[in-house]
């Protein structure tokens, strides 16, 4: 193949790829430079250097993606089977360039009926403990969820679905450029992470993703069950609120 033909295909793959994401991933930065296959049939494949070590990425001001119309498109979703058995896909809710993405696992049944991220007992429960740290949707945060359609019975998203949604939370992030991430439960912390995350054991610990400070803690769901868990959640988000405010005074 020569590298005329090459460069078709990259060009097509890239366009493909920022289109369904929104954004131009790092694994399609910077312009490659493609040679004519020789005889052995190898390609020749380079990457010019930034001078930092790090890819050059595109941002979404550059390709003109609102959150708007990222989120209009989560709603003519049809990647996976959860989009035949919705009443309503869930985008997410909250404020532009919020202090926090608070993430989840999935919309529940309130959620599914009415479109919106936690907006049952789990949500007011939520919003309550968002507030004791200052922290609400209407003012400087962001909500959302690992899937935006809600699984049947409330059971865990499976492993393809979350893998078919997942791109939509990512360009979430790139727009919304949150300055901490706080994952509620086990599903969120390990997405997010992409380590295998035991919340008994790991909740309350910083990660990072892309350069976000990440903290797993408690769902609502699981305080509401358990109210011993109560106790070290609300030491989770005074650690989190901590973090937070060393952020804004630097």
């Amino acid at each position: 193949m020569n590298a005329k033909d090459k460069h078709t295909i990259y060009t097509l793959l890239k366009t493909a790829d920022a289109y369904e994401c929104g954004f131009i991933r790092e694994k399609f930065a910077g312009e490659p430079v493609f040679g004519d296959d020789t005889e052995t049939n190898h390609t020749v494949v380079s990457t010019p250097s930034t001078g930092s070590g790090t890819a050059t990425t595109v941002s979404t001001e550059n390709l003109g993606l609102t959150i708007e119309e990222l989120n209009a498109k989560i709603l003519r979703c049809t990647r996976c089977g959860l989009a035949r058995t919705r009443n309503n896909v869930v985008p997410g809710m909250g404020v532009m360039n919020p202090q926090v993405l608070v993430i989840g696992e999935g919309p529940g049944y309130d959620e599914d009926m009415q479109g919106l991220p936690f907006v049952g007992k789990a949500g007011v429960l939520l919003d309550r403990m968002l507030a004791a740290i200052g922290l609400d949707r209407k003012t400087n945060c962001y909500i959302a969820n690992i899937v935006k359609c809600r699984p049947p019975e409330n059971r865990n998203p499976l492993p393809d679905e979350q893998a078919a949604c997942f791109s939509f939370l990512e360009t979430q992030i790139h727009i919304l450029k949150p300055k901490m991430i706080l994952c509620m439960g086990k599903i969120a912390s390990e997405k997010i992470t992409g380590q295998s995350i035991s919340i008994n054991q790991r909740h309350g610990e910083f990660f990072e993703y892309n350069g976000i400070p990440v903290m797993p803690t408690y769902h609502p769901s699981a305080l509401l069950r358990n109210e011993e868990l109560k106790r070290p959640a609300w030491e989770d988000l005074k650690k989190f609120k901590k973090y937070l405010d060393q952020l804004n005074s630097n």
